[in-house]
């Protein structure tokens, strides 16, 4: 049974890391500042980060040890969340895209009229 459950983690990890980069993909595409690194070609961990502008930060880190969810700004830590509770958030974070919400740092600009 424990081998079992310890494959399953395996391929939830690896799952979730390749939508982890998945997801920094689209984020850039979008006009974030995203990023997704792993170590290894296992895929067994990773670390992701996204700017939703204003000094606002994500990060969320994906390995064996576990899963966190940090949500940062000016540096200091407002909320810190683990497993599935982390996971949530990562889906807010998704739907965001998914709705086609812009970074908070991409403003309208206007031209001043010429005379």
């Amino acid at each position: 049974m424990f081998v079992r459950l310890a494959e399953q983690h395996k391929s939830f990890v690896q799952d979730l890391v390749m939508n982890l980069q998945a997801l920094s993909i689209v984020l850039e595409n979008r006009g974030y500042l995203a990023s997704c690194y792993t170590c290894g070609g296992q895929m067994n961990s990773a670390s992701f980060m996204v700017s939703l502008g204003d000094s606002h930060l994500i990060r969320f880190l994906v390995s064996d040890y576990g899963i966190t969810w940090t949500e940062m700004r000016d540096d200091r830590e407002l909320m810190k969340l683990e497993g599935a509770e982390a996971i949530n958030q990562l889906q807010e974070l998704a739907d965001l895209v998914k709705f086609s919400v812009e970074p908070s740092n991409c403003r309208p600009t206007t031209t001043a009229a010429q005379s």
